[in-house]
């Protein structure tokens, strides 16, 4: 058994979602591969390029890191560093693995908290008080006007304006749009981390790292093939 099917949704909702964080992320990274691609060949074969081509793929790349990173604590594919872990008992890795846990889950909610806090003024929305934790709203000032550089934008979301631009019309795609991975990114973070703690509480799963679960799977390959 390889080390991404040990943790399959086991609902329909849950393999729907699972399903869904996939195919947005080979949609990302296959558009950034073919605007690439696209780019070189205007470049280098008509001596032209797509102006806001760099910017999209750099707006891609961000989306899909952070859309990842989420997506591997469910897959328990993040790398870590368990050569002190190993030298303990079974007890002493699983009490190391809840506290790890429980340390992602408050850094998840911490960074949910900073990525809100950033994108609320480009939304025309109120970033929270308090250092670490929300203690209520904050009166920002309204950042909704801001545009990208390049990206031209898009006429299906033209009603963005009279909501958040008070009517006038945006030239390039605003910020607010871009940075929307941010506040998602940060809240798919979160849920995927308190997954991973409480199967790490309940037994279901040993830590939130790949381990040597992936060097053990290996091996077995390579046996069978012997």
């Amino acid at each position: 058994m390889s080390v991404h099917s040990k943790h399959k949704p086991k609902t329909a909702f849950g393999a729907a979602v699972a399903r869904t964080e996939e195919v947005v992320i080979a949609l990302l990274l296959g558009t950034m591969v073919v605007l690439t691609f696209v780019n070189v060949v205007l470049r280098y074969v008509f001596n032209d390029s797509l102006i806001w081509g760099l910017e999209v793929v750099l707006v891609l790349f961000a989306w899909l890191v952070l859309f990842g990173i989420s997506h591997c604590f469910r897959i328990t594919a993040h790398l870590g560093v368990d050569a002190f872990v190993n030298t303990l008992s079974p007890e002493g890795r699983r009490i190391t693995a809840i506290i790890s846990a429980v340390c992602c889950v408050v850094y998840a909610a911490l960074l949910m908290k900073g990525a809100w806090d950033y994108y609320a003024p480009f939304a025309g929305l109120d970033a929270t008080t308090g250092r670490w934790f929300p203690t209520g709203l904050a009166d920002t000032r309204d950042q909704a006007w801001y545009e990208t550089d390049q990206i031209p934008m898009l006429d299906w979301l033209r009603w963005l304006e009279p909501l958040l631009n008070e009517g006038e019309s945006y030239e390039k795609l605003p910020r607010l749009v871009v940075y929307l991975i941010l506040p998602v990114g940060a809240l798919l973070l979160l849920v995927r981390v308190i997954e991973a703690a409480i199967g790490v509480v309940a037994g279901h799963r040993e830590s939130l790292i790949v381990s040597h679960e992936l060097e053990d799977d290996l091996g077995a390959g390579a046996l069978h093939k012997d």
